[in-house]
Parts: structure tokens; C-alpha cells; sequence
């Protein structure tokens, strides 16, 4: 799998990082840094992406 690629991720884990990045961009963080921290919290919170 290439670096990036989301393709292992669920659809629950997707709006849960979609989610975080909206929080994190109304709070001022950059579109990069806030992607970079929405899906840092969903792997801390599933370990990974999961297919179901």
C-alpha cells in the first residue's frame, strides 16, 4: 500500500478523520497540518486502518 492511500480505512473511520479535520481547520490549524492530525487520532484510536 502507497504512503497515503486510505483505501484500508472504513467509511466510519473516514468521517471520523473528515470530522477532526474540520475541527481542527475551524481552529485555525492549516489544511495540511489539520489532515495530518485527523488521521494521527484515528490511528491512535483503531491502531491503523481495518476493513470490515
Amino acid at each position: 500500500m502507497p504512503k497515503g492511500d486510505k483505501s484500508s480505512y472504513t467509511d466510519k473511520q473516514k468521517r471520523q478523520a473528515h470530522h477532526i479535520e474540520q475541527s481542527e481547520k475551524k481552529e485555525g490549524k492549516s489544511q495540511d497540518s489539520a489532515e495530518r492530525i485527523a488521521w494521527a487520532t484515528v490511528n491512535k484510536q483503531d491502531h491503523g486502518g481495518k476493513k470490515h
